[in-house]
């Protein structure tokens, strides 16, 4: 067992042996007593007494001689899920997607006719203007804005396209309203959108929404990268992928916690 912290009059020790316990129990595979033992550093007598502990009060199931955990050990993350924002859950998703694919990926939310990041991890400056949490960019030339867009009930998104002033930021933007409605009935279907070089020459990027337990669109995850370096098809293909997958894992933990 791992060195335990300074102790004083106010450690529980037996606190500590019943997590280690639980700890030893996070591998894949059920686990015998003696393995229990050998990993907590605890005799097999503590080691059985924790174990049968566990098992009474529904977080621990016996088959045999191998213990597992149950699903009720949920229950001690929920507390802490539940207290988390969106972008203290986003933010370790997207770090890891980062690290996956070396492109920067950000969260963002809908105000108004705008995106607002609300998270962000960096890999290196693809855009002139510097993006940091809390930078503004019109929805309907962005991969976020528009799977936000697409999101939104037939009023709301009435709403927010008569306050946007449609214009072309870069000779590839979509700023016919017609044009951008069919394009939003095709990212509603598909489920993600891939911007092209709209709101700034040489940027590209696509985008997945984020659901709420009742499957209301409530934020957008997207991947950025450079025009000269990854092809729309790549971006089909490459980023794609892994974007959906963490759009996924933040939506469970979303779900988990609210």
């Amino acid at each position: 067992m791992t060195d335990a912290p300074p102790r004083d009059r106010q450690f529980v020790q037996s606190l500590e042996r019943g997590l280690s316990v639980i700890r030893a129990l996070s591998a894949a595979e059920p686990q015998t007593l003696s393995e229990v033992a050998r990993v907590t550093g605890l005799t097999r007598a503590a080691s059985r007494r924790f174990l049968l502990t566990l098992e009474q009060l529904g977080y621990v199931h016996l088959d045999g001689t191998r213990f597992s955990l149950t699903p009720r050990v949920l229950e001690l993350g929920y507390a802490y899920l539940s207290s988390l924002t969106l972008p203290e859950v986003a933010t370790p998703h997207l770090e890891r997607l980062v690290e996956e694919i070396h492109e920067s990926s950000s969260v963002s939310v809908l105000d108004g006719g705008d995106v607002v990041y609300v998270a962000r991890v960096p890999t290196r400056r693809i855009m002139h203007v510097a993006i940091s949490v809390g930078t503004r960019f019109p929805a309907y030339a962005t991969s976020m804005g528009r799977v936000l867009l697409a999101g939104l009930e037939p009023v709301a998104l009435d709403a927010a396209l008569a306050a946007t002033e449609l214009r072309a930021l870069t000779p590839e933007t979509i700023h016919d309203e017609g044009a951008l409605r069919a394009e939003l009935a095709r990212v509603r279907d598909q489920g993600w959108a891939i911007v092209d070089q709209e709101l700034e020459a040489g940027l590209r990027s696509v985008a997945a929404p984020i659901h709420d337990r009742a499957g209301t669109v409530v934020a957008a995850i997207n991947v950025s990268a450079h025009a000269t370096r990854t092809g729309v098809e790549d971006v089909r293909t490459t980023l794609l992928p892994p974007l959906l997958a963490t759009a996924a894992a933040i939506e469970r933990d979303l779900a988990a916690g609210r």
